[in-house]
């Protein structure tokens, strides 16, 4: 009988055991698996239903007439018409002008500035130093706006001020300016408190993205002869470029929920046109005064702008970047 052999530099495949299979784990396999983490997680699912999901069952007061005395079902239905009144109501536009205007301000200021002050940290090269300006400069963040406020306010005063007697004596004016009587200067006082206030926080997530950079690219560059300059254009900032995008995209979804802490306690009755944004518009001429549905028409509206925002924003980058929160 003939028996056949393999020719010498081929190999038999059908002698070849292949590997298994891998059946794809159950849902609920897994989770007896990892039962400690679902477990862990589980906490921060239920405070993330009842305060963030549950709420917007609320929102159907903004399609009613609605009367705290009264229960769901003998509410009476007005469909659109908090919405009619509200785009009707020059005041919303005023308002909605004050948010973006400072909104877009804040977006631009507090987008760019932690990016440089956390550059600005990991170029020093005193440790004691660059741990006590890290410090000094994220300390802000825990003083809270009313204590933030009364400071401003004294610094700007008109009688004793800081900047103006600075201003004073460097013959820059003749005479002192009320900073916080003048609806032109709100927009920018609210930016430059808030810049102070939170510059320090928002660059600590930049200077833990920056410590995952390769050292390896810095020696690298330096064995190049890049400089500084030239090093930080070239890999920090491109090595914190996810960073920058998922921020960028969180920040313009916030781009009209701004709320309104600190234009409330900056605020004064005399710049009322200039401090009064969307939230604290909602808390004035829908809840102090009894008109909850209109409110909460308010409300929605911020939120949904906000939604329709984030997603443009996460579109646009991806296309764009290649990066994406969702």
């Amino acid at each position: 009988m003939e028996t056949l052999s393999a020719k010498p530099g081929t190999r038999n495949e059908s002698a070849i055991p292949k590997p298994p299979k891998k059946r794809k784990q159950g849902f609920w396999k897994s989770v007896v698996q990892q039962k400690y983490l679902y477990l862990m997680s589980l906490p921060f699912v239920i405070w993330l239903f009842v305060f963030n999901y549950l709420p917007i069952w609320g929102w159907t007061m903004a399609f009613q007439n609605y009367k705290p005395a009264k229960s769901f079902t003998d509410q009476k239905w007005v469909g659109f018409k908090n919405f009619v009144e509200l785009f009707q109501d020059e005041r919303f536009y005023l308002v909605l002008r004050n948010t973006l205007a400072m909104s877009l301000m804040g977006l631009v200021v507090g987008f760019i500035v932690p990016i440089a002050f956390a550059v600005f940290l990991n170029e020093l090269r005193g440790k004691h130093f660059k741990r006590t300006v890290q410090t000094v400069s994220y300390l802000p963040h825990f003083v809270s706006w009313v204590v933030v406020a009364g400071i401003i306010t004294k610094m700007l005063s008109r009688d004793g001020g800081v900047v103006n007697d600075i201003l004073l004596s460097l013959n820059i004016i003749n005479e002192p300016i009320q900073f916080m009587a003048e609806g032109k200067w709100f927009w920018g006082i609210v930016t430059a408190s808030d810049m102070w206030k939170e510059t320090g926080w928002n660059a600590i997530i930049y200077l833990a993205a920056i410590t995952g950079i390769d050292k390896e690219l810095y020696e690298a560059a330096r064995v190049d002869g890049a400089g500084r300059f030239r090093q930080i254009w070239n890999i920090t900032l491109p090595g914190i470029r996810t960073t920058i995008s998922v921020l960028l995209i969180m920040s313009i979804g916030h781009l009209i929920g701004i709320g309104f802490e600190k234009q409330f306690q900056l605020s004064n009755s005399l710049v009322t046109d200039y401090s009064e944004v969307l939230d604290l518009y909602a808390l004035n001429y829908g809840i102090n005064i009894g008109r909850f549905s209109y409110g909460t028409a308010i409300s929605m509206f911020t939120s949904v702008v906000s939604i329709i925002l984030l997603l443009l924003a996460n579109g646009i980058m991806k296309k764009t970047t290649k990066e994406s929160i969702m």
